[in-house]
């Protein structure tokens, strides 16, 4: 009876969770599309992309900081000292994120200027930053909340305040923006407030936050190894967003909203999965050979919907984002972007590896060399997007993010044991998928428009993976139900 209860209980919290997160989701895109029909495609959000790379990078410590610090205040309960834990932890957090504002406050045409060229475009960015930086740091704090009240069972006060601010900053900036591109900033501000505010309440109840009782600055060292990486990998988009800025007015907001269809293809595909197949593999041991398998069968799972997706705005790109970001997107603009998350396809087979190696490395214990991995990716990174969008333009940069990350995937697979296993099985995912999506899709293009051709080409791409059923796709399902 009581594992029963559990089960509900852990259902009822991802349906929770699951609606937070959709609602978060839903928002961005309506702020995409608010900004594209508003302000159509030039300085104002080349400016307003500038500034959000920096809102990214920062909200990125939130989602690494709760798989660190879960584990932490699970025990820290147990042992009766959870609110100490997390005020240490809210100590610790204070310093680099008051810097952060502080700077962004202090001196934000100093950080506009090293994000984009455009004397424009930076005036827009240096607006933005002084409320988008404090919205990130509201959001780290928020998701150090969600985690203490993790650990007393409720995840429901935490959805319910991830979900009130997304749509509440979502009509505040609908009401106000013809102030400008300021209006996301003002957006963005209450949504950090409100995500922060509203599950605070219900712990400072519990009294689950009190004086630290060791020093919190180590904290930090054990929150750097969990960052790092993932802060390194948004910061690639930041870096290849600065070299997209020098081919001229619009072209980074192309380049920006190409990749975060890529993101959110690659986020809806196989973080989801590994948020929930991670546990599993943690209690049942990660031996090289596990962890291949379970990468592989994450990623034919994954790839299958990313290569179709990726036909269909290789083909039907330019009428489906002028329909939805409008005018300004028609023509060639919006055919450019169709293609560019063409282009990425390369980059989301790398990142749905990454996505699902990443916990597993935690699995393993703690990895103190993740810092000096970062590091090293942001150095090659400005290296090879040099050189790669002097020779390729945007589409350059989009293959130089493929390669970066893709070094991060060795790196990551080499150091769980499973780089060869793992490797081939994934390359046999990327070109199956791949080659069936060509075929459905670029054959029928042929005959028919590209809008036609899309919609018999997802038929079949269907068919074709359902009348052939690849070796790799069955054993993938068959690992998954293993998991249940």
């Amino acid at each position: 009876m009581q594992r029963s209860r559990s089960a509900g209980g852990a259902l009822g919290s991802g349906v929770l969770t699951g609606i937070s997160t959709a609602a978060v989701s839903g928002s961005a895109a309506i702020l995409g599309v608010l900004l594209s029909r508003k302000f159509g495609h030039g300085v104002h959000t080349d400016g307003f992309f500038a500034a959000y790379g920096v809102y990214l990078a920062v909200v990125l410590v939130a989602g690494a900081l709760r798989v660190v610090v879960l584990p932490r205040f699970v025990v820290a309960r147990a042992d009766g000292r959870l609110g100490h834990e997390v005020g240490a932890w809210t100590v610790g957090l204070a310093m680099p994120l008051g810097c952060a504002i502080a700077v962004a406050v202090a001196w934000p045409h100093g950080i506009a200027s090293a994000l984009t060229p455009s004397a424009e475009a930076r005036g827009q960015a240096a607006e933005l930053l002084p409320w988008v930086v404090p919205a990130a740091a509201a959001q780290v704090y928020a998701g150090l909340v969600a985690s203490a009240l993790a650990a007393h069972d409720d995840y429901s006060s935490a959805a319910f305040g991830f979900a009130t601010g997304a749509v509440c900053g979502v009509l505040l900036t609908v009401a106000l923006v013809g102030h400008g591109v300021i209006a996301f900033g003002w957006g963005l501000a209450l949504n950090g407030g409100l995500a922060l505010a509203i599950p605070l309440v219900p712990l400072l109840r519990r009294r689950s936050i009190a004086a630290p009782d060791t020093r919190p600055w180590s904290r930090l060292l054990e929150l750097g190894e969990g960052i790092a990486l993932p802060i390194a990998l948004q910061g690639l988009y930041v870096v290849a967003y600065r070299f997209a800025s020098g081919l001229g007015t619009g072209r980074a907001t192309t380049f920006s909203y190409a990749y975060l269809i890529a993101a959110f293809l690659v986020a809806v595909t196989a973080t989801s999965i590994a948020l929930v197949s991670t546990v599993p593999l943690a209690r049942e041991g990660a031996s090289p050979e596990r962890v291949a398998r379970h990468v592989v069968a994450i990623a034919w799972l994954s790839l299958v919907p990313v290569a179709a997706a990726a036909g269909i705005f290789t083909l039907a790109g330019e009428p489906l984002v002028r329909n939805v970001l409008g005018a300004s997107y028609g023509g060639g603009t919006g055919a450019e972007l169709g293609r560019l998350v063409g282009y990425l396809a390369p980059w989301m087979v790398a990142s749905v590896v990454v996505s699902v190696a990443y916990p597993i490395v935690f699995v393993r214990g703690r990895a103190r060399w993740l810092p000096a991995l970062a590091a090293g990716v942001l150095a090659v990174q400005v290296l090879i997007e040099w050189g790669a969008r002097s020779a390729f333009g945007l589409g350059g940069v989009a293959g130089g993010m493929a390669l970066t990350t893709a070094a991060v995937v060795v790196v990551l697979l080499a150091a769980l044991g499973a780089l060869r296993r793992t490797t081939a099985g994934v390359v046999v995912a990327a070109v199956v998928c791949g080659i069936l999506a060509a075929a459905a899709f670029g054959l029928p293009r042929l005959v028919i428009g590209p809008v036609a051709a899309a919609g018999v080409g997802i038929v079949l791409y269907g068919a074709a993976l359902g009348a052939w059923r690849p070796a790799g796709l069955r054993d993938a399902w068959a690992y998954l139900r293993t998991l249940q």
